[in-house]
């Protein structure tokens, strides 16, 4: 599994509470050009073209808190290629679709070692951390 990079606003936008881990709708963002750590909004990424992909809708496992540790957990996304190829990609951006200022907040990245184009058919399962979480907040 690929390791999870943070983007530094998103601990700002999460202590000025314009994140909210629960209820907002998390997406992924494909990109074959390097996030940086500084990058603060989907705009600020070079998105690849999404017209033969699937859903890129993250779904929300468990919000919790446990002895002043937050943490959360998502649902593996698999994206399917459908009627044509997707990429390439080498990075999964992490995001939040639901505020409009600031609009689509990034959170954190993966990086996947080398380029990824999948054909018509094909397959990519961005494989999320079921027993640490997305993330963890101490």
């Amino acid at each position: 599994m690929a390791a999870f990079n943070k983007f530094q606003s998103f601990t700002k936008n999460v202590a000025e509470g314009k994140i909210n881990l629960a209820s907002d709708q998390l997406k992924i963002a494909l990109t074959n050009v390097a996030p940086v750590a500084t990058n603060a909004v989907l705009a600020d990424l070079t998105e690849i073209s999404y017209t033969n992909a699937s859903t890129r809708n993250i779904t929300t496992s468990s919000s919790t808190q446990s002895g002043g540790v937050y943490k959360l957990t998502v649902a593996d996304l698999v994206v399917t290629a459908s009627g044509g190829s997707v990429g390439p990609f080498r990075y999964v951006a992490v995001y939040d679709d639901t505020p409009t200022s600031p609009a689509k907040p990034l959170i954190g990245w993966y990086d996947y070692g080398s380029s990824i184009t999948l054909n018509a058919g094909e397959t990519f399962t961005t494989d999320f951390d079921q027993v640490n979480g997305l993330l963890t907040i101490t």
